[in-house]
């Protein structure tokens, strides 16, 4: 399918914005290591850590989010609103690092994810240690720092105290509905096997609430939107992150590694059930299915051949294409739900050219 212009421009507005954004991250990154450095040394060096980390890649579309339900519920201060959205941002590295000591992945963006950079250091410096364990450590509580920046970023936003507070308490349910997702997405895993329903539910907590209703919500509630209208960003979000979950799983087997930052195939080795695997299991015959359900249980002794034949079966079942047009529907359902809505005509194009650039992502 080819982008549509509006997906096109999209494009280009969000590498803007991104540049608007890494900008705000590094000034602010910058002064809680120079405040981190009056207590401890070994912190301060984690914290640059997490600063290489969190601008050496990812599209800023949570602070976007944010930035345009501001300006969906009527705000206009946006100056104070960029810098307020780096706090979604910093809330995602927090989550993320966590994420990938689950996943055991040793890259992010191209470069080391925090666990395998600690890892690596304490092998070096530690040497009788249990590395793995002292990178899994430093790596939560580090992520957990990082945490307690992006909720302070709204409490010092400058906003008014009740908005502030309403925001605050919106960031919290956020956090506690990624958590609902990931534990979810981590029994899903173990058990092997999963409906259709509890994937999609858990791909609502772990991704659409997190990465597009509830950013669209805390801008909404920081410019003093009201509950109902909140709602009916909600109502666009929710299948929109559905759709972006669908198509990260489709990236995760079918990308490239240098798009995706992390190796092809990751997701296979981790033995993620996802609709792409739960679909092809229920569309392929009995020996194919097991052959599925073979190259996914091989963990470490995934091989490159393994890969390419888990491509081919999900192809040849139908899963992908399936699975494509379930993530286009959702994304229709969305875009009808923001062109009946009523805010300003700047953050409806934003939201609708974010819709369109959806349905032909390729990282």
């Amino acid at each position: 399918m080819v982008p549509d212009a509006r997906g096109a421009d999209i494009r280009v507005e969000l590498k803007a914005f991104k540049a608007k954004v890494d900008r705000e991250i590094e000034v602010y990154l910058d002064r809680a290591i120079a405040e981190v450095a009056k207590r401890d040394l070994f912190m301060t060096d984690a914290l640059r850590y997490v600063k290489t980390l969190s601008l050496s890649g990812g599209k800023r579309l949570r602070a976007a989010f944010m930035y345009y339900g501001y300006l969906a519920g009527g705000g206009m201060d946006r100056e104070r609103m960029l810098r307020a959205a780096v706090s979604i941002e910093l809330v995602h590295i927090f989550l993320l690092i966590h994420d990938d000591i689950i996943d055991r992945d040793e890259k992010r963006h191209g470069v080391k994810t925090a666990h395998e950079h600690f890892r690596l250091l304490g092998k070096k410096l530690f040497l009788r240690s249990d590395a793995a364990h002292f990178g899994n450590s430093m790596a939560i509580i580090v992520g957990d720092m990082v945490g307690a920046l992006g909720n302070q970023i709204i409490f010092e936003s400058g906003f008014p105290a009740e908005r502030v507070l309403r925001a605050l308490s919106k960031l919290q349910d956020i956090v506690s509905l990624t958590v609902v997702g990931e534990a979810q997405d981590i029994l899903i895993e173990y058990r092997g096997k999963a409906t259709e329903e509890e994937i999609l539910s858990m791909y609502e907590h772990k991704t659409a609430r997190y990465t597009v209703d509830g950013p669209l919500q805390l801008g909404c509630l920081l410019a003093g939107g009201t509950t109902e209208f909140s709602e009916t960003l909600g109502r666009f979000a929710v299948p929109l992150g559905i759709a972006f979950q669908i198509q990260d799983d489709i990236l995760g087997i079918f990308g490239t590694e240098e798009k995706l930052g992390k190796p092809v195939g990751s997701d296979i080795e981790e033995g993620k059930f996802t609709l792409l695997v739960s679909r092809a299991l229920t569309l392929l015959p009995k020996e194919e299915r097991k052959e599925l359900l073979s190259i996914l249980k091989k963990g470490e002794k995934l091989l490159v051949r393994d890969v390419e034949r888990f491509r081919e079966l999900l192809r040849i079942s139908g899963a992908l294409e399936s699975s494509k047009e379930t993530a286009r529907a959702y994304i229709e359902t969305g875009k009808r739900e923001i062109a009946s809505a009523h805010f300003p005509s700047e953050a409806k194009d934003f939201l609708l050219g974010v819709a369109d650039y959806m349905m032909n992502r390729e990282c």
